[in-house]
């Protein structure tokens, strides 16, 4: 890779973070699971650069044109927003389950295996406020098909959908928290996403499921795991996830805290919890106890006396 084509990509890179808020903390050489060489740049907010998250681009990439460069952009800011608040590397499952994302290997690669798919390794670990044991593997794998409604398979135009079909698939029970084991595949097909819409579609959720949501977000996010540290409640990546808007989940933060849940910040975006919600301790600890059992496979007790149809 030449010096002027990553002098190239630092430069945008450099412009864009500046413009969300962000800085460049510092940059590396790297390659992807395929040996293509990567940069991986950490960024910190400017305001507070200890707060970093490590942003990962084919080194030959050029979000120059405006169709690129508006979600590089978007992509930032929401980070921004998202470094600001408590444990920004952790999201929560519908079914209670806290994770961690980390060591994901960007941008997609094409699989060895012959398959005509694009791949993304990453992992998952459960935080519970305990010692972190139980965690999976991710490869996380985009058909062909899907690949034509994602406009690069970069980062800032993956993470949100990836992260979501994570949990989305957590909350199917069709992946297991493990202490040690292979990698557990994560598909990423045309079901999660409405071509007469044009937008990435999870979960049908109500009004009260968002709003629960909301709570156990802030119960684990700020009052276990962020030391009571703001949480940001209205993130896109939630909206997507729960398939509603960011004006909804405004109104339901301030629903939340008339309760006497919640207390929210000035701008109505990030919240910590109130003695009450902490109380709910016992709810909060059986549901993530069910989630955890509802990931662990069961053997058919029929088939292991015999008895089947196959």
């Amino acid at each position: 890779m030449s010096i002027e084509v990553q002098t190239i990509l630092a430069g945008q890179v450099v412009a864009a973070a500046q413009a969300a808020g962000l800085a460049v903390v510092s940059s590396a050489e790297g390659k992807n699971s395929t040996g293509a060489p990567t940069t991986r740049f950490t960024l910190g907010l400017a305001s507070d650069p200890s707060k970093t998250q490590v942003l990962e681009l084919s080194s030959a990439f050029d979000f120059s044109k405006p169709e690129l460069g508006s979600v590089v952009k978007q992509y930032l800011a929401e980070a921004a927003k998202r470094l600001r608040s408590a444990r920004p590397d952790c999201y929560l499952t519908l079914g209670g389950l806290p994770l961690s994302f980390g060591r994901f290997e960007w941008p997609f690669h094409a699989s060895s295996s012959g398959a005509d798919t694009s791949l993304v390794h990453g992992e998952v670990w459960l935080e519970d406020g305990k010692e972190r044991v139980l965690h999976s593997k991710i490869a996380a794998s985009m058909t062909v098909t899907f690949r034509e409604v994602v406009a690069a398979p970069e980062q800032p135009f993956a993470e949100s959908f990836i992260y979501n079909a994570v949990r989305k698939t957590m909350d199917q029970g069709q992946l297991e928290l493990v202490k040690s084991g292979n990698r557990q595949p994560v598909p990423v097909t045309t079901r999660y996403y409405s071509s007469k819409r044009k937008v990435f579609v999870f979960n049908d959720t109500t009004e009260a499921q968002q709003k629960d949501f909301l709570a156990a977000k802030t119960y684990w996010l700020s009052g276990v795991l962020g030391g009571g540290a703001p949480v940001w409640l209205i993130d896109p990546r939630d909206a997507q996830y729960l398939d509603t808007t960011l004006d909804q989940l405004k109104k339901l933060a301030k629903a939340l805290a008339t309760e006497g849940l919640i207390q929210l910040a000035a701008d109505g975006e990030y919240a910590t919890p109130t003695e009450a919600l902490m109380g709910r301790h016992e709810h909060y600890a059986k549901e993530l106890a069910d989630a955890l059992a509802f990931t662990k496979p069961t053997f058919n007790e029929e088939m292991r006396g015999g008895h089947t149809n196959m």
